[in-house]
């Protein structure tokens, strides 16, 4: 599993969600303390927006607690809206193309969770994203396919319901050919004016997610784990739930993934 952080409001400097605080997120890639694993250490990566609608991004596979040049870019680089995660591979490989988040014009992508069984029926799932965003996925997760399988079903248009789609046909797929829990999901998603959060579960165990508004610095935070150990104020998200973000509020609506009523569909 994995841990990650999502900013939306006034700029700010990235270090002051991703090494400042006392559960940082580089705190959390070495001491995690809501997963099955303590050690997120297989890669990280940043996206961030400012003066160009598509999001800068910065990702590599040293583990996030021994870049140095993470800490200076953090820094140094102010932005009202960004993502930022810590990698656990599930299965896949230790790369820099696996790693989060993942970028196709001005959409950013993170994921915590997994499809189960994806690398029983990783050929059919990529055979599922449209020719127009397969010459984007670069890697091997079944996050970046979700992702482009997202953007296919109209992600610019119905975000919400692009999302619930491609859960969906993954979920199915994953019933079809692959291996339970079928989907555990706790993500974060932005065209860069507005921030997504959701999480769910096709079991009872879904990843953890909080959200908090901070007045001193007068913007939302998402996070897999609260950044202190004894700050109030973040709510927990129940599960089945999506959150929508923008720099001044909050709307929590139902999330369901959406299985495509003819299985074939997912299975082929």
């Amino acid at each position: 599993m994995c841990r990650w952080a999502a900013y939306i409001g006034q700029p700010i400097f990235l270090d002051d969600i991703i090494t400042r605080p006392g559960h940082s997120l580089i705190a959390q890639s070495s001491g995690a303390s809501e997963c099955k694993t303590a050690t997120n250490g297989d890669g990280f990566g940043v996206a961030w927006y400012d003066r160009q609608p598509e999001p800068g991004l910065y990702r590599d596979v040293s583990p996030a607690w021994s870049d140095p040049n993470l800490r200076s870019v953090a820094a140094q680089v102010r932005s009202g809206l960004f993502l930022a995660h810590v990698r656990a591979s599930t299965g896949s490989a230790i790369s820099r193309n696996n790693c989060h988040p993942f970028a196709v014009g001005c959409w950013s992508f993170m994921h915590n969770g997994q499809v189960g069984g994806f690398d029983m029926f990783r050929k059919h799932a990529d055979m599922l994203i449209a020719d127009e965003y397969y010459g984007h996925r670069k890697g091997a997760t079944d996050s970046e396919a979700l992702f482009l399988l997202a953007l296919a079903e109209g992600l610019d248009t119905d975000p919400i319901g692009a999302m619930a789609r491609a859960a969906g046909r993954l979920q199915a797929m994953s019933r079809a050919r692959g291996q339970g829990p079928h989907l555990r999901l706790s993500a974060a998603f932005s065209d860069g004016e507005r921030l997504f959060a959701v999480r769910c579960s096709s079991d009872e165990v879904s990843p953890s997610l909080y959200y908090r508004f901070c007045d001193k610095r007068q913007g939302w935070t998402v996070v897999s784990e609260p950044l202190e150990a004894d700050e109030d104020g973040w709510n927990p998200m129940i599960p089945d739930r999506i959150a929508i973000f923008t720099r001044d509020t909050v709307e929590e609506m139902d999330f369901v993934p959406i299985e495509p009523t003819d299985i074939s569909l997912a299975a082929h």
